[in-house]
């Protein structure tokens, strides 16, 4: 446990807001966790997690004590004949992870390559990208209570994943802290091929989601396609500071999506195994003109308008004007109301 005092968090978010904690206490396993729960001062104080700073917005300095997570490690616990699972330390990049994974000739997570941020975030948020969800791969992890300094294991049902939403965000949110994640992949190897992007590579390129129209994609290949894909439509956060996808694409009953079809028939939307339909939040930003506009340094990216990005120098009280701005035109618009993705500090 390394504690240190008042740190600048500009290099530990990725939007390159400015803000200090008064307390930040580097954590590199469970028993550094341990620690600060016995600890005198820092067991009794309020607690902020940070991982790779990837989806949040510092708004103002932070009081609490900031635990940076920085736990490593990267093994394959067990295969097995219907999959195999690795194991990631919680301080590990998740883009490490699945380049590491397809190193070891072990595929399942090439869909979600590029994501921004740290293992231990991902459960939290239940990332997802291409057509596959953190929580499809999910087989358990490791958290210290903060309150009890205890270990406890989480199977899938235990952290209640939802769309972009787990336990973490709900009854579990600043109550426990994650060190170590386990994934399932599964056996045979199946590439997940439905979303449009990755359909219209395929026909680029001659593959096929069928072996008798033309080869199938492999897993490298698939994580390629990603890669390239996430870098042409979303800025570097080395480049030019975001938060990635900035807001949650809202869910509709069937009536709504039609209504909004009724007025707007270029809407994409998405059909979900509950008759509910998934609407693309960046194409209800960019219908409401949003793209390119800003306010102060912070602006809607002109390449995809579900990405707020930092000009240079924005502060976290410009990113959270213009998210209300934006939330209440798509509101005036279309009756729907966008939720942020990124943890508001």
């Amino acid at each position: 446990m390394h504690i240190e005092q008042d740190v600048s968090l500009l290099a530990h978010n990725t939007f390159g807001l400015p803000a200090v904690a008064h307390t930040l206490v580097r954590i590199g396993s469970d028993a550094d966790v341990r620690r600060v729960v016995d600890h005198p001062t820092l067991g009794r104080s309020p607690k902020f997690v940070l991982g790779g700073g990837s989806n949040v917005v510092l708004t103002r300095d932070i009081e609490a004590v900031v635990l940076k997570i920085e736990v490593g490690g990267l093994r394959i616990v067990e295969r097995r004949e219907d999959a195999v699972i690795v194991e990631a330390g919680a301080g590990v990049g998740w883009h490490e992870l699945v380049a590491w994974t397809l190193d070891q000739g072990e595929p399942g997570l090439e869909n979600m390559a590029l994501i921004p941020g740290t293992v231990g975030a991902a459960p939290v948020q239940n990332i997802g990208a291409y057509g596959l969800e953190m929580a499809d791969r999910f087989e358990s992890l490791d958290a210290v209570d903060l309150v009890t300094g205890r270990s406890v294991t989480l199977d899938r049902a235990a952290c209640r994943f939802g769309y972009r939403d787990s336990v973490f965000k709900q009854a579990l949110a600043g109550k426990s802290v994650i060190t170590r994640v386990r994934l399932r992949l599964p056996r045979p190897w199946r590439p997940v091929l439905d979303y449009l992007d990755l359909q219209r590579r395929m026909a680029e390129t001659g593959h096929s989601a069928d072996p008798a129209l033309g080869p199938v994609p492999d897993a490298r290949t698939l994580f390629d396609w990603v890669v390239a894909i996430r870098r042409a439509k979303l800025p570097d956060p080395a480049v030019i500071g975001n938060a990635g996808s900035f807001f949650k694409n809202p869910v509709v009953t069937p009536e709504q999506c039609r209504d909004i079809i009724t007025r707007d028939p270029h809407l994409v939307h998405y059909p979900m195994d509950d008759g509910n339909y998934k609407l693309a939040a960046g194409w209800l930003i960019d219908a409401c003109g949003w793209k390119g506009k800003s306010v102060g340094a912070a602006a809607v990216y002109e390449k995809q308008a579900l990405v707020l990005v930092n000009r240079g120098g924005a502060r976290g009280a410009e990113v959270m004007t213009l998210a209300r701005a934006i939330q209440e035109s798509v509101y005036g618009r279309f009756g729907i109301r966008l939720e942020p993705e990124p943890v508001v500090v």
